[in-house]
């Protein structure tokens, strides 16, 4: 079970003392439009270009770059193009990016792309993977996904 107390350290501090959970939380906090933002996030959309499967977003001429950059293995071109670094969800620097975070992060995102590459393309066999960085790299904590 998540210990959201020590990723979100003022759940407690709610409610004079008494503490609040994260749904009432957000219920406070959120607003729509970061939902909405989020949600193409945690919720992705992929598209196929010439056999490769990407995010939505990633063009002819941009995957072209990357076969031009990573050769011939499909499965590099793939991962490289595919590749999402956590701290990058927000703005540069956010003084919030912790590994905690970020790992807790890459772990639920891990288990989205998973889900939604299964539910997309139920014919193809994909590898998703999180890469837990460290203390002194936050760039380093990264999710990306490939064709197997």
């Amino acid at each position: 079970m998540t210990d959201f107390a020590k990723l979100i350290p003022e759940l407690p501090n709610w409610n004079n003392g008494k503490g609040i959970d994260v749904a009432s939380w957000i219920g406070c906090m959120g607003d729509f439009q970061k939902a909405i933002g989020y949600s193409v996030i945690f919720w992705p959309e992929f598209i196929e270009i010439d056999g490769y499967v990407l995010r939505a977003g990633v063009t002819r001429e941009a995957l072209q770059r990357w076969i031009e950059h990573c050769g011939t293995e499909k499965k590099s071109i793939e991962g490289t193009a595919n590749h999402l670094h956590i701290r990058d969800l927000q703005y540069w620097n956010c003084p919030d990016a912790t590994p905690e975070r970020l790992v807790y992060l890459g772990r639920v995102l891990k288990e989205i792309y998973e889900c939604k590459l299964r539910r997309d393309f139920p014919e193809r066999t994909f590898k998703v993977e999180f890469y837990e960085g460290d203390a002194d790299d936050l760039d380093g904590f990264e999710l990306t996904f490939y064709q197997e």
